[in-house]
């Protein structure tokens, strides 16, 4: 019985050789080399009260989030642009950020945000930042939709509260380590 077992396994082992060749990984597949991005443009930051939010702010979030109770904003100027990052909570009592940006003088919402444990973002965006060489356990995760319906998890490492140290891309069930900083 041994040495049929040891025929079938062989068997079995020259058959998986026989298949049809994988085809290379594309760029978009392969996992970049490391996932922590280079420090951001710094920016400068000023805490605003409610009061002081410009009133296209304010219209631009209760727009996109009907009764929202805003509890903190922050204007950043960052590379010669004006964003807004606008917190509060929902009328449900959810928490809820709105990253906006200034653009001619009109606002827009251009990502809306929520913390959420690492163990709740699928899978496949955990693999995919598992699989790089200089991968961390994030210490927090931020899961940003964006208005074409990507979602963007911020993962920041230990210690490391300012900024995102990586980004993964998560649209149409693919998860793509990003390479490059998001701006907002």
């Amino acid at each position: 019985m041994r040495g049929q077992a040891w025929l079938i396994a062989s068997a079995m082992l020259a058959l998986t050789g026989c298949g049809k060749a994988e085809a290379p990984a594309t760029p978009e597949s392969a996992a970049p080399e490391k996932s922590v991005l280079d420090d951001g443009p710094a920016a400068e930051i000023d805490e605003i009260a409610e009061a002081d939010l410009p009133q296209g702010v304010r219209d631009a979030v209760l727009a996109r989030v009907p009764g929202m109770k805003i509890a903190e904003a922050e204007r950043k100027e960052r590379g010669g642009r004006i964003f807004y990052d606008v917190e509060g909570m929902r009328p449900d009592g959810s928490p809820v950020e709105l990253d906006l940006i200034e653009e001619a003088g009109a606002y827009t919402v251009v990502e809306m945000q929520r913390d959420i444990a690492w163990a709740d973002a699928p899978a496949e965006v955990r693999a995919v930042a598992a699989a790089a060489t200089d991968a961390f356990i994030p210490a927090r995760v931020i899961e940003s939709t964006q208005n074409d319906g990507m979602i963007v998890y911020e993962l920041f490492a230990p210690g490391k509260a300012d900024e995102p140290a990586a980004e993964v891309n998560w649209q149409d069930g693919k998860a793509v380590l990003r390479t490059t900083r998001n701006e907002y």
